[in-house]
Formats: C-alpha cells, structure tokens, sequence
C-alpha cells in the first residue's frame, strides 16, 4: 500500500481538495520551506514570509486557486500563489526598497541552465553574505524574482517562467539585466572588477 509520503505533489493535492487532511500535512510539509524561502528572499521579512507560507495553503484549501498538470510542476504552482501574497503585502506594507525600473533588456545568449555554474558561482568570496541580501533585495521585483527563483532556487528557466507566468526568453532577459546590476552594486569603490560574493551561502539566508 502506497503511503502518503510516497505519492507525488500533484497525487497530494488532489487528495488534500477531497478532504484528506493527511494530504495537506505531508504537502506542507514537503512544501513549506521553499516557499519560506521563496518569501524571504523577496521580502527580507521573517514575519511576512511566515504569513505568506500560511496563507499559499489557505488559498489551496479555500479552493481559490485551479492547478493545472499541463502548465507545470505543483512547487511552480505553490511559488506563483507565493509570488502574487508577497508582491501585494510588500507594495501595501513597503518593505523593500526598488532602484531604477527596467529598460527593455535584449534576450541573453547564453544557453546554459541554472543550476551549473552560472555568474554567482563565479563570483569570489569577499563581499558578506549581508551585502549580497542587500543587494538581492534591492532590485526591482521583477529582477529579484527571477534572480531569487534562477540562481538562489535554482529553478530552470522554464520552471520561473512557470511561477512568473511569462515566457522562458523574458526570464532570460529580466536574468540577464538583475545580474549586470548585482555586479554593478557590490563592485567595490574604484574598482573595475566586479565585486565578488558569498551566493551561495546566500542561498540559505532566511
């Protein structure tokens, strides 16, 4: 007999929408951290991404929200609801500080995926874990997403396109533009090089 623990996000959900409260635990469970993290590292607000983690599953039980096998994965689907809770507390609570809006940025050439090496990995580790949050977190939004979701979730680019609900060549360019302002935010004064940082120990920051 197949346990809870062994069926898949998407088995769970359905399961959890017919009643099975057991279901929604072993979801949440599997489930809640990223979501935390996800919020975390869009917001910098412990209280906040606490709420937002509580409040994705509200809107799954209250039936708010139809989740749809064909358009992706059940975490895309948890981390979109998170996406839209925490751009909406953070514009009415303004947590976070924006910088320049984006200019049409061309779609970035490079094929590789997240989750190799990519520009953070490359970075040396001079800057403090607290620059780079600092950083992260003052981008715009829809630089920080894909920044968060690609290189500290290490989504792929069609899994963010999935949470973001756009298409992977806007993923790539929105990626493209938030990395070439992260470099132009921790370089360091008089230095042409750019600033190197601790990513992936900010991968785990909450």
């Amino acid at each position: 007999m197949t346990t809870r623990d062994q069926l898949s996000d998407s088995e769970l959900l359905k399961r959890m929408l017919a009643g099975d409260e057991e279901a929604l635990s072993v979801l949440y469970r599997r489930r809640q951290g990223a979501i935390y993290r996800f919020a975390m590292q869009m917001s910098g607000s412990q209280a906040l991404s606490e709420d937002v983690t509580q409040e994705v599953f509200m809107v799954l039980m209250r039936g708010n929200a139809a989740f749809d096998e064909m358009r992706g994965s059940v975490n895309s689907f948890l981390l979109g609801i998170a996406r839209n809770l925490v751009r909406r507390k953070v514009i009415r609570e303004q947590f976070y500080v924006s910088v320049d809006d984006e200019s049409n940025a061309a779609a970035i050439s490079d094929e590789r995926q997240p989750g190799g090496p990519n520009l953070f990995d490359e970075l040396a580790r001079d800057e403090t874990i607290e620059s780079v949050r600092k950083a992260v977190l003052s981008l715009p939004a829809r630089y920080r997403e894909v920044v968060v979701l690609c290189d500290l979730q290490e989504m792929s680019y069609l899994e963010a396109a999935n949470v973001l609900n756009c298409a992977v060549g806007t993923v790539r360019s929105r990626l493209h533009r938030a990395r070439t302002l992260l470099l132009e935010k921790l370089r360091p004064v008089g230095e042409e090089s750019p600033a190197n940082a601790a990513i992936r120990s900010a991968r785990c920051f909450a």
